[in-house]
């Protein structure tokens, strides 16, 4: 008789990576961190294979969350790619009912999609 012990799961690593930033979503000091969270097989609580990633960035303030090209996050997780261009990142900026333009740095409690202000996409 013969048994395997095979199974799938999911699994979040954090990479290697930490960047200093004023938060554009709550405007306080903090850092960028990536993740990448992904399926995985494994044969013998030993993982072969790993498939279907996908990267985030979250901040250490606030901790809001966006995700990322999966060529960058590729890039990052080779130690290629050092710095993010914050304006590229798509936050979710809500919090505690609040919208804050990244932009401008405008606060509303309305729902509004660009920022009445300066224009830009919430």
């Amino acid at each position: 008789m013969v048994f395997f012990l095979v199974g799938m799961g999911e699994k979040c690593d954090k990479l290697d990576f930490r960047q200093t930033i004023i938060c554009p979503c709550c405007g306080r000091y903090g850092s960028l961190e990536v993740y990448m969270e992904y399926t995985y097989f494994s044969m013998f609580f030993i993982p072969i294979a790993n498939w279907r990633k996908r990267y985030f960035v979250k901040t250490t303030c606030c901790g809001s969350i966006c995700e990322i090209d999966s060529e960058l996050g590729k890039a990052i997780e080779k130690g290629t790619q050092r710095e993010l261009d914050l304006g590229s990142l798509n936050f979710q900026k809500r919090q505690g009912g609040t919208l804050r333009c990244s932009g401008c740095g405008f606060v509303t409690s309305e729902d509004f999609v660009f920022c009445p202000k300066c224009g830009r996409k919430f």
